[in-house]
């Protein structure tokens, strides 16, 4: 088992899992930001980039879920490509890979691999139809992933079709937190015992854990089996967004009778309305708030509903979000290398996080990570240095 390291940043920045190293071989979406995750808590994650690629087709200097990571090339096609990552995986505590099940065995990188250099090593596996299973080897997407899971089929109006919600649900609800959870408990094993294992993170896995709730209502007859039909769905004139006269939108969470009241109160929606339990009527209370809502717009609404308990707020942009009075107060976003971003979360009392390094360039920090891992040297040029051959992408 590796040991502790000796924090080399500054005191003060360096997070919870300072003195942790974690390999990560480069691929797009869940497993990159499940490593930035790592990352910003404070370990030395090492990515481990192919020549040319993969790349999201955006500037890495702006792929900001590479962030407080460091990059070095290595061409697992090469003979030496294997034996430079497993010398890598003999020095770290975490790896983490992405391909699909049965690339990384067949590239020379695989759990048996690694752990015949390192026993102690927590070998993570973002995919997302998990290791096994009859779709383990197909292609697949977040959208896909979701859609098998029941909980793409539970957002949006019932009369449309469902709404996408980004790939937040799935990549990195389901998959990128999931993944860094298994690999943190997995560690804290390897720590006590000595011994390493592979933590297999498939997406559907994750996503429908996060339907538990869901679940339990539906089997306790409190949810029906239909999108926009429910208490958080949507289907609830009090929790759901409505337009404003400007064509924007403003959210209402409010459940609780004492926060409806409220949120009525303020709303001044005029006499007589139907009760809020009576779910038969529901359809003719939305549409009373409907109105009420596109008679100012939502920089108004925004301002009647300040300071109040109503569980009322600005549906806001991206672009929008960082200047929000409380966002910016809690300093949420943060600027770093002229980019606004999200800032590190959570946050910790005695081990702050930061974003300590812009985005790792591919190969540009082969020569410190050698330093600092104590791996062996390389004749001839830095992997960074010299020319790319044809990109390389598993399967």
């Amino acid at each position: 088992m590796s040991e502790a390291r000796t924090p080399t940043r500054k005191p003060g920045t360096e997070g919870p899992l300072t003195g942790v190293r974690v390999v990560e071989l480069a691929g797009i979406g869940p497993g990159p930001f499940a490593a930035m995750l790592l990352a910003d808590l404070g370990a030395d994650v090492v990515r481990v980039d192919r020549p040319g690629g993969p790349g999201l087709g955006i500037d890495p200097a702006r792929d900001v879920t590479n962030r407080n990571k460091r990059s070095v090339v290595v061409d697992l096609k090469a003979p030496d490509g294997p034996a430079r990552v497993l010398d890598l995986a003999e020095r770290a505590d975490v790896l983490i890979e992405g391909y699909r099940p049965g690339v990384a065995e067949r590239l020379g990188v695989g759990p048996g691999d690694c752990h015949a250099r390192n026993p102690a090593l927590v070998y993570g596996r973002m995919t997302g139809w998990g290791q096994d299973g009859p779709l383990a080897r197909r292609a697949g997407h977040d959208i896909g992933y979701i859609a098998l899971t029941g909980t793409l089929g539970m957002i949006g109006a019932p009369d449309e079709p469902p709404a996408v919600p980004a790939n937040l649900l799935g990549d990195y609800a389901g998959g990128s937190l999931y993944l860094v959870v298994g690999v943190l408990a997995a560690l804290h094993h390897a720590r006590a015992s000595g011994t390493g294992q592979v933590v297999d993170a498939a997406i559907v896995d994750g996503t429908a854990h996060l339907s538990t709730m869901i679940h339990g209502m539906l089997a306790a007859g409190g949810w029906q089996d239909r999108r926009g039909a429910n208490l958080l769905d949507g289907g609830c004139p009090f929790y759901g967004t409505y337009e404003t006269a400007d064509g924007r939108y403003m959210a209402v969470g409010a459940l609780e009778p004492q926060f409806y009241a409220e949120f009525m109160r303020l709303l001044g929606v005029p006499d007589p309305v139907p009760a809020r339990d009576d779910t038969a009527r529901w359809p003719e209370l939305r549409a009373a708030v409907a109105a009420r809502f596109k008679s100012r717009t939502r920089e108004e609404w925004t301002a009647v509903f300040a300071d109040s308990d109503a569980c009322t707020a600005p549906v806001l942009s991206l672009r929008e979000a960082p200047h929000h009075p409380h966002l910016a107060a809690r300093s949420t976003f943060t600027d770093h290398g002229g980019i606004t971003q999200p800032a590190p979360a959570p946050r910790f009392s005695a081990t702050p996080t930061a974003v300590r390094t812009g985005p790792a360039l591919p190969g540009a920090d082969a020569e410190s990570v050698a330093r600092d891992w104590d791996l062996p040297r390389e004749p001839g040029p830095s992997p960074a240095s010299r020319p790319d051959p044809a990109v390389h992408t598993p399967q």
